[in-house]
C-alpha cells in the first residue's frame, strides 16, 4: 500500500453522497410530482451514477453491506473526514435530475436532492458544505432553484454536468452565469454527460473505457467554448471548477489555445486577454483522479508548465477509489504547494468557505 500523504486540515472539494432512489426523495416533492412518480411506477427508480459492482465505485473496505457506496453518513465520516483529517468537504450529489429530458421533472428531482442533502448531511455534520444541484436543461428553472437555495451559506457552488445540451459558452446558459456571479458562486462542471450527443467528435464509443478517457476532450471543448464566446468578458470574476477532469491535458491545451488565438484573434475581437491568462484567473481543477504517474517530479513539472500553483484543488472523490491505498496526493510535494492545494486554493476559490470559517 502506498504511503499516505499528509492531508490533515485539507478542504475536500469533491465528495459524493449516495443519492437515494426516487422513493426517498418523494417527501421533498410537491403533491403533483409525489403522485406522478408513483402513478408512473417510477418511485423505485434508481439514480445511481456509477455501476454498483465497478471496483472504482467504492474501495472494498469502504463498502457497507446492503448500502450503495457513499450513502452512509457515518461511513463517510469514518472513512473520509476522520481518516484523512478533512476540515471541510463539499458534497457533490450526482443525480439523474440533471440529465432528464423533461425539464420540469428534472427540476423537481434537483430541488428534492438539494433539500435531502440539507436534512440528511449538512444538518448532521458541521464540516459539510454542498453544491446547488440545478437542471441545466432548463436555465430559467435552474435560476429559480439557485435563488431558492442561495440563502443557505452552506451551499458554496453550482453543480452542472460537463456535457449538456449544447456548448456551455452559448448565451443560452448565460442567465445561469448571471445569477452565479450575483451570489459569487463558482460553477462546478463535473465529469459526465447528458448524452444528447456522442461524447466523441466521431461518434459513440463501444466501451466504457473509451467513454471515460474521452472526458478530457470534453473538458477541453467546453473550456474553449467558454473562453471564445466571451463568458469571462461578461462575467470577469466568475470561476469554473473542473471536477474529475484530470490535469495532464491542461499544459498542451493552454499552449495550443494561445498559439491559435494569436493566429485567428480577429475572429474573436472581444477576446482581449490571452486564453492562458483567463484560464489561470478563472478556472480551477480538482486533483482527483490524478491522471499522471505517482511521481512528484511529474506533478511539479505540470505546475511549471501551466505557470500557476493556484489552480489545483484537493479532492478525495470519496467514495470512488482511483488512487493507491490512502495516497490521495502524490508523495514528495513541497510543503508550500501542498498548503496551496489542501487549503489556500479552495479558500480562494469558494468565497463562502471563508465566510463560514470566520
Amino acid at each position: 500500500m502506498t504511503e499516505t500523504m499528509t492531508i490533515d486540515g485539507a478542504i475536500d472539494c469533491d465528495i459524493h453522497p449516495g443519492v437515494p432512489e426516487i422513493k426517498a426523495l418523494l417527501p421533498y416533492m410537491n403533491d403533483f410530482w409525489h403522485e406522478s412518480f408513483i402513478a408512473r411506477g417510477l418511485d423505485g427508480f434508481d439514480m445511481m451514477s456509477y455501476p454498483l459492482g465497478s471496483p472504482i465505485t467504492c474501495r472494498p473496505d469502504w463498502r457497507v453491506k446492503g448500502e450503495r457506496p457513499g450513502s452512509s453518513l457515518s461511513g463517510m465520516q469514518r472513512h473520509a473526514l476522520d481518516a484523512f483529517g478533512i476540515s471541510l468537504a463539499i458534497c457533490n450529489p450526482l443525480t439523474g435530475g440533471q440529465v432528464a429530458v423533461s425539464e420540469s421533472m428534472g427540476a423537481a428531482i434537483c430541488s428534492a436532492v438539494n433539500d435531502w442533502i440539507v436534512e440528511h448531511w449538512l444538518n448532521k455534520d458541521r464540516r459539510l458544505r454542498a453544491s446547488i444541484v440545478i437542471p441545466p436543461q432548463a436555465p430559467l428553472l435552474a435560476i429559480e432553484e439557485i435563488e431558492r437555495i442561495a440563502g443557505d451559506e452552506r451551499f458554496v457552488q453550482i453543480l452542472m454536468p460537463a456535457a449538456c445540451e449544447m456548448m456551455l459558452g452559448r448565451s443560452y446558459y448565460w442567465p445561469i452565469y448571471e445569477v452565479a456571479a450575483k451570489y459569487d458562486l463558482p460553477i462546478g462542471l463535473h465529469a459526465g454527460s447528458m448524452y444528447r450527443y456522442a461524447p466523441t467528435s466521431t461518434g459513440w464509443p463501444s466501451h466504457y473505457l473509451h467513454d471515460y478517457v474521452a472526458n478530457s476532450q470534453l473538458f477541453e471543448d467546453q473550456l474553449l467554448s467558454l473562453i471564445s464566446n466571451g463568458v469571462f468578458n461578461r462575467y470577469p470574476h466568475l470561476r469554473f471548477v473542473l471536477i474529475e477532469s484530470g490535469v495532464t491535458w491542461l499544459p498542451g491545451f493552454i499552449w495550443r489555445a494561445i498559439k491559435t488565438w494569436r493566429g485567428v484573434r480577429a475572429e474573436v475581437p472581444w477576446l482581449k486577454r490571452s486564453p492562458a491568462e483567463i484560464i489561470r484567473e478563472n478556472v480551477r481543477l480538482t486533483v482527483q483522479p490524478i491522471d499522471a504517474p505517482r511521481d512528484s517530479n511529474v506533478f511539479d513539472r505540470i505546475i511549471e508548465m501551466i505557470d500557476s500553483d493556484n489552480m489545483l484543488l484537493f479532492a478525495s472523490d470519496f467514495p470512488h477509489w482511483q488512487f493507491d491505498g490512502d495516497a490521495v496526493l502524490p508523495a514528495g510535494l513541497s510543503p508550500a504547494l501542498l498548503q496551496r492545494i489542501r487549503v489556500d486554493n479552495p479558500l480562494e476559490t469558494y468565497p463562502r468557505l471563508k465566510e463560514t470559517l470566520a
